[in-house]
């Protein structure tokens, strides 16, 4: 039997991780976790950020490689769970780059005929932006306002908004969330968001 696939579409920082990490602890199953973090620990410096390059069209020069790397983690995703597992995926799709790419219907495409629900993650940025000032190190865009890369993950993140769920970490813990998919794993199938998504 082939696994489920849980998609966790945010900007970072909004808690994917968290909700990822407690699904894995509490949800039945073997639950992999295969996402952005996972991918990007395994790319040379010449790739970073891979596919977590932000909005904005910084890094024309990394575009075509981001297109790859999206195909390459989705061909995993779906590898998985041919094997059986269960996958929750943390990324933080958009298709706000120095052209349209399109990646987000084309990784639909590549999960046709499976299990997969789309879960959009909110989260208010003040809450972000908290969460960014309190992390250690420097990797994190900080400060007392909003930079506006920070601003532009926010709206361009959740474009075109097709989810089967949608969860807001600013009130709701991890466990709220994962009970929340947990519900939703269980009822009946339906048309899911990825489906229309991979007919664009």
């Amino acid at each position: 039997m082939a696994g489920r696939i849980v998609i966790l579409n945010g900007a970072p920082r909004s808690g994917k991780s968290s909700i990822a990490a407690a699904m894995q602890d509490t949800l039945p199953g073997h639950w992999i976790n295969l996402g952005v973090d996972a991918q990007n620990r395994t790319l040379p410096a010449s790739l970073l950020p891979g596919i977590g390059l932000r909005p904005g069209g910084e890094r024309p020069d990394l575009e075509p490689m981001v297109q790859q790397l999206y195909a390459a983690l989705y061909r995993a995703i779906a590898a998985h769970a041919q094997a059986g597992f269960d996958l929750v995926v943390d990324v933080g799709h958009h298709d706000c780059y120095s052209r349209p790419l399109g990646i987000l219907p084309a990784c639909a495409r590549l999960l046709a005929g499976h299990d997969v629900l789309f879960v959009g993650i909110r989260c208010p940025l003040d809450t972000i932006m908290a969460r960014r000032n309190a992390a250690p190190g420097s990797f994190y865009l900080k400060g007392d306002g909003v930079p506006a890369p920070v601003r532009l993950w926010q709206e361009a993140g959740h474009l075109p908004g097709l989810y089967d769920l949608e969860l807001d970490t600013g009130t709701l813990s991890p466990a709220e969330a994962v009970a929340a998919i947990d519900l939703l794993l269980a009822a009946p199938p339906q048309q899911r968001a990825f489906a229309q998504l991979a007919a664009r």
